[in-house]
C-alpha cells in the first residue's frame, strides 16, 4: 500500500474499511481514532501520534511504531503485536491486557503507567 494520509485513513475507517496492510502513515496524527480490528501489519506508523486511539484487536504484526506516541492507546483484546518495533515508543498508561506481545521489540519504551497482563 502507498502512502496514505491520516484524513484518508480516518475516511475510510468511516466507511467500513479495515484493511491498512502496508500503509505508510509515519508521523500521522491519528490521536484518539477508533481502529478496532483494523489490520495494520507491516504498516509504517513511525513517529505517529496515537494518544488514545483503540487498536483493540487490531492486527499490527511486524508494523513500524518505533517512537510513536501510543499514551492511553487501548491495545487489549488480543491486539497482534507480534514482531513489531515498539522501540521507543511511548506507551504510558497504555492498556496491553491480552495483547500478543511475542518478539516484540520494547528497546526504550516508556511503559510507565501501562497495564500489561492476561
Amino acid at each position: 500500500m502507498e502512502n496514505m494520509t491520516a484524513q484518508e485513513l480516518l475516511a475510510a475507517c468511516a466507511a467500513g474499511e479495515r484493511d491498512f496492510s502496508g500503509a505508510d502513515l509515519s508521523g500521522a496524527n491519528l490521536s484518539r481514532a477508533d481502529l478496532m480490528d483494523a489490520d495494520l501489519s507491516g504498516a509504517n506508523l513511525s513517529g505517529a501520534d496515537l494518544r488514545g486511539v483503540n487498536f483493540s484487536g487490531a492486527n499490527l504484526f511486524r508494523a513500524d511504531l518505533s517512537g510513536a506516541n501510543l499514551s492511553g492507546a487501548n491495545l487489549s483484546g488480543g491486539a497482534q503485536l507480534t514482531f513489531t518495533d515498539l522501540s521507543g515508543a511511548n506507551l504510558m498508561d497504555a492498556d496491553l491486557s491480552g495483547a500478543r506481545l511475542e518478539g516484540a521489540d520494547l528497546t526504550g519504551a516508556d511503559l510507565e503507567g501501562a497495564i500489561i497482563g492476561f
